[in-house]
């Protein structure tokens, strides 16, 4: 089974919305199942996981009821307030659905210190009794700060979003090289290759720009902790569904039939506990 481990569905408004700039006015409308499906269709993708794309409660029961409808939304990865005091309430009713899979908070949008708060750990420490994941989303100069809280989650998977978006379109390796290599060391952790073509120049990127990168990330986390996603819609601004696709196919065309399969899926169906059907 195919797997795109990393897509958004979305209703646009302005207000909800507004990480969405005029970089990326493109994507400023809504992004809906049947919009995606011939896409995965035509690149061979049989389910997907949806990510949330608003902190709200709301969003994700949204996102489980599609995933209800269509069976090739295989998992939701939502959002909960893990600081909450009645968080174990909340993840006790969502966790019913069982195509709920992970929950994610949007940590690159806040200081490093909220990694540290303790209501915060609180809540992410109840989600392995859900056999929950947590994604982690955290751009590169917060790497440090995100090795320290994996530290005190060491029975929690965790996958890491987008390469904690390195600076590629710099082309810069270092610090972010020798950070992933240290947070790799990490058996609970994994890695999606996704969000690559909007951290690179949108309409200028090349696959050898984006190669030591998707290389760093292979040799530190090897071929059975690593995921493909395609960060759909987003990473239309840069690159259609299907490039995505056969750029990965291209950058990891060198690992074995094996390897490649569990990067296009198989591990997805492992981390996230995927149904097969």
């Amino acid at each position: 089974m195919r797997v795109d481990a990393h897509q958004h569905f979305w209703r646009f408004t302005s207000q909800e919305f507004g990480w969405i700039d005029d970089g990326m006015a493109a994507i400023r409308r809504d992004f809906l199942p049947d919009d995606l499906v011939p896409l995965m269709r035509d690149s061979g993708v049989d389910a997907t996981i949806a990510v949330q794309a608003r902190q709200s409660l709301a969003e994700t029961e949204w996102l489980l009821d599609l995933a209800d409808e269509d069976d090739w939304i295989a998992g939701v990865v939502g959002w909960v307030d893990l600081t909450d005091p009645a968080i174990e309430e909340v993840l006790q009713r969502l966790a019913l659905n069982p195509r709920l899979k992970g929950v994610r908070h949007v940590l690159q949008a806040e200081p490093d210190e909220y990694m540290t708060r303790e209501d915060f750990n609180t809540g992410v420490a109840k989600l392995c009794q859900y056999s929950l994941t947590y994604d982690l989303l955290v751009l590169e100069r917060q790497l440090p700060a995100a090795i320290a809280f994996v530290d005190r989650h060491p029975q929690q998977p965790i996958v890491l979003d987008h390469l904690a978006k390195p600076l590629i379109a710099a082309q810069e390796l270092e610090p972010w090289r020798a950070n992933i290599r240290e947070l790799a060391r990490r058996p609970h952790v994994s890695c999606k290759l996704s969000g690559m073509v909007t951290e690179a120049d949108f309409a200028h990127w090349t696959i050898d720009q984006l190669r030591p990168y998707v290389e760093t990330v292979l040799e530190a986390f090897g071929p059975d902790r690593v995921l493909f996603g395609s960060d759909w819609p987003v990473c239309t601004v840069a690159s259609s569904y299907a490039l995505w696709v056969d750029t990965l196919q291209q950058l990891i065309a060198e690992l074995s039939k094996d390897e490649r399969a569990g990067i296009f899926g198989g591990n997805a169906v492992n981390i996230y506990r995927l149904v097969h059907n």
